[in-house]
């Protein structure tokens, strides 16, 4: 049996996220769209898809310095 690493779920999450992204692009550009609520309806979902993607991205690589960080220095303006 594997050892569970929650990096690797997050991974494998994020793998499926770019192939479920990829599929209904595939959709689209194939012309395999007959109506335009079903276009928007795939179009809504790869939003969807890339926004949970990027909030993913955003948990494992945080951007904004952590709040008791010693160099988190704020510069007041006069």
């Amino acid at each position: 049996m594997q050892d569970f690493n929650p990096e690797n779920v997050i991974y494998k999450i994020q793998r499926q996220l770019d192939e479920m992204i990829e599929s209904n692009a595939q959709v689209l550009m194939s012309g395999g769209i007959d109506k335009m609520e079903k276009y928007m309806y795939i179009c809504g979902k790869i939003h969807m898809l890339d926004q949970i993607k990027q909030e993913i991205s955003n948990l494992l690589n945080p951007k904004e310095p952590e709040q008791d960080d010693e160099t988190n220095i704020t510069r007041l303006r006069d």
